[in-house]
C-alpha cells in the first residue's frame, strides 16, 4: 500500500469541497440519522506487510450493515435534488496522477452512456472552483458525468456504468474521493516512548464532520440514516474490493478476521452502529 502518497493529510477533494458545501443546505436534515456521537469499537493491529506502519480500524463501521441506496431511497445531498445522491458538487481530483487516471477512462466513455458526452467534449469535464483547485465540472446543478433519471444508458455515474460495463471495479474509472467514500482513511505519525516511530492509518466511517465545518449543512448524510443500514453484507464485505485497494491485501486479511471474530460472538456486540437494525438481545 502507498503511504506516502495521500499520507499528507488525505488534503483530497473532500476537504476542497467543504465551503460548497455548507452553501448547499436548504432546509433540515431528515430525521432518520442517528447523529455523530456515540461508542465506537476500535482496532489497532500491525500492517502486515509494512513494520512501520499500524492499521487502526472501526469495527462498529466496518461491521455495520451500511449500503449505498442511490436511487432506492437516498435523500442526497442537497435539498430537492435527491437524483443527484452526493455527486452535486462534483469531484475534486486529489493530486495529478488522479485527473490523469480519470482522463484514461473518459476517453472511452461514448454517448450510449454518457448522457453529457457532447457538452463534455465541447467545454470540457474539468473546472477549477474558486480557490483554484482542479474537479469534475458541475453541470445543470450536479457533475457532469452523472446520467440524469430517465436516460436509456442508465441513471448514475457514466464513469461508474463503464466499469461495471467492461467487468472492472468501480474505483478504477473513478475519481479517489468517489470511490473511496464513505470509507475515510486518514494517517498520523505516533512517536512512541522508546522512541520508535510509527504511521498510524485510520479506517473508518466518513461521516459529516469527515467534510469539515460544511459537512453539518449537508442536506442528508447516508452513514448515520438507518434507512441506509439494511444491507446483507457488512461494510467489510460489501466494500473489499475498495478496502484492499486502501490497505494492501494482507491488511485487509488481516481486518476480515477481526470483524468475524467480532460478529461470530454470541453475546450482544460492544458498541454497535447506532443506524444498524438491532440484533436479538443488544437494543429494547
Amino acid at each position: 500500500m502507498p503511504k506516502t502518497k495521500k499520507a499528507k493529510d488525505e488534503k483530497t477533494a473532500k476537504r476542497d469541497k467543504a465551503d460548497k458545501v455548507s452553501k448547499a443546505r436548504k432546509d433540515a436534515p431528515v430525521d432518520d440519522e442517528q447523529g455523530l456521537d456515540f461508542a465506537r469499537s476500535w482496532v489497532e493491529f500491525p500492517d502486515p506487510a509494512d513494520d512501520e506502519q499500524v492499521f487502526r480500524c472501526d469495527l462498529t463501521w466496518l461491521t455495520s450493515r451500511w449500503n449505498c441506496i442511490f436511487g432506492s431511497g437516498c435523500q442526497g445531498i442537497q435539498a430537492g435534488r435527491a437524483a443527484d445522491g452526493c455527486c452535486s458538487l462534483g469531484a475534486h481530483f486529489s493530486d495529478e496522477d488522479d485527473e490523469k487516471r480519470v482522463a484514461e477512462h473518459v476517453a472511452r466513455l461514448t454517448p450510449d452512456i454518457w448522457q453529457h458526452h457532447d457538452e463534455g467534449l465541447r467545454g470540457g469535464w474539468v473546472a477549477e472552483d474558486d480557490e483554484g483547485s482542479r474537479q469534475t465540472r458541475p453541470f445543470q446543478g450536479s457533475c457532469i458525468f452523472q446520467n440524469r433519471p430517465g436516460f436509456e444508458g442508465g441513471a448514475g455515474c457514466s464513469l461508474h456504468i463503464l466499469a461495471l460495463k467492461e467487468g472492472r471495479e468501480p474505483l478504477e474509472t473513478k475519481p479517489d474521493v468517489c470511490w473511496q467514500l464513505p470509507i475515510r482513511r486518514t494517517y498520523e505519525w505516533i512517536d512512541r516512548p522508546d522512541d520508535t516511530r510509527v504511521l498510524q492509518v485510520s479506517i473508518g466511517e466518513y461521516d459529516r464532520r469527515g467534510w469539515g465545518p460544511g459537512g453539518h449543512d449537508l442536506h442528508w448524510w447516508c452513514t448515520s440514516a438507518t434507512s441506509a443500514h439494511g444491507a446483507g453484507d457488512p461494510v467489510y464485505v460489501s466494500y473489499r474490493a475498495e478496502l484492499t485497494e486502501l490497505m494492501g491485501k494482507a491488511g485487509y486479511d488481516r481486518l476480515v478476521e477481526l470483524c468475524e471474530q467480532r460478529l461470530a460472538s454470541r453475546l450482544p456486540l460492544v458498541a454497535p452502529h447506532p443506524a444498524d437494525p438491532a440484533r436479538p438481545g443488544e437494543r429494547g
